[in-house]
């Protein structure tokens, strides 16, 4: 994502839901303060990070749940209080009932083709265009590098056993927090302790149980690359629209995967780098690798 010391923030979605007639229908709102049609979006709360933001901007503007899938678009432009940067995300509807209130006063569902000329801003349709450009039905999973867990060299028991650290522990808490955005329904990883503490804090937020990914384990991957591929492949597509997998791998597994992924799919990436407490989301339209999105904390 773009970043900018001295740029304004905000976030919003595409919200979209499947239509019979139309295939998708998405979300378009009206401003009466500016007397406008746009996508949802908004400003951050404080530590609060773009997923997080684009969610609640869009349940509070159209009283609609949602969950977050691929990021669309960043797009930037002059305002009065200076540069402002949006990034956008791709947001299927999970429930709920549009309410006027201050903000919005109305809200359609139109199909894409009618959607984008009813938009006031051509960075709006800009938006809606990136969005199009790729299946809205596609299957996610989300691979997360453990986070910071000391020195191996410090350590006296066997290397599986390492837990996290403080500053570790603090970034699980912020992953939980994050990836909760995506609507997440089970957790997994590959059977270290760091491992399946990175993702302990998310597992508890959601109610279900981490369960082990030996072959997303370094000692697993090193021995059989292929399969590591071949299960985040299977858990995308057990993405069924309900919800997608987090697992939690290593350092010497996740870029090669992503890297192999992108090569069969023909997508340039540009990096696979993935630091401790990264994580990236993967969407998938069947085993075809469509996106690769990267997420780093902030003190990563």
């Amino acid at each position: 994502m773009a970043s900018n010391e001295t740029a304004l923030y905000a976030a919003g979605a595409v919200l979209w839901r499947p239509s019979r007639k139309h295939g998708v229908k998405v979300a378009v709102i009206h401003r009466p303060r500016y007397d406008d049609w746009s996508l949802p979006k908004g400003k951050p709360e404080h530590g609060e990070y773009p997923p997080a933001t684009a969610l609640r901007e869009v349940t509070e503007e159209t009283g609609f749940t949602a969950r977050l899938g691929r990021h669309i678009d960043s797009i930037s432009y002059e305002t009065q209080a200076g540069l402002k940067v949006v990034h956008y995300f791709a947001g299927r509807c999970t429930g709920g009932e549009f309410e006027p209130n201050k903000e919005v006063d109305k809200l359609r569902w139109l199909p894409l083709r009618e959607a984008r000329p009813r938009l006031t801003y051509s960075r709006d349709r800009t938006v809606l265009d990136s969005f199009i450009a790729l299946p809205a039905e596609l299957s996610t999973v989300v691979l997360v590098r453990h986070a910071k867990a000391g020195q191996r060299d410090a350590f006296a028991g066997a290397d599986v056993k390492r837990p996290l650290d403080r500053r570790g522990e603090r970034q699980a808490d912020q992953l939980a927090q994050q990836i909760v955005a995506f609507g997440p329904i089970t957790v997994a990883a590959a059977p270290l302790t760091r491992c399946r503490q990175t993702v302990l804090p998310l597992a508890r937020t959601l109610g279900v149980s981490v369960t082990d990914e030996p072959a997303l384990s370094e000692a697993e991957y090193q021995h059989d690359p292929a399969a590591a591929r071949r299960r985040v492949i299977e858990l995308a597509l057990a993405d069924d629209g309900n919800g997608p997998a987090v697992v939690c791998s290593q350092g010497g597994v996740i870029p090669g995967v992503i890297k192999s992924l992108a090569s069969r799919a023909g997508l340039t990436l540009p990096t696979t780098t993935t630091p401790k407490s990264a994580y990236w989301v993967l969407s998938f339209d069947d085993k075809r690798l469509r996106q690769a999105d990267r997420y780093l904390l902030p003190d990563t």
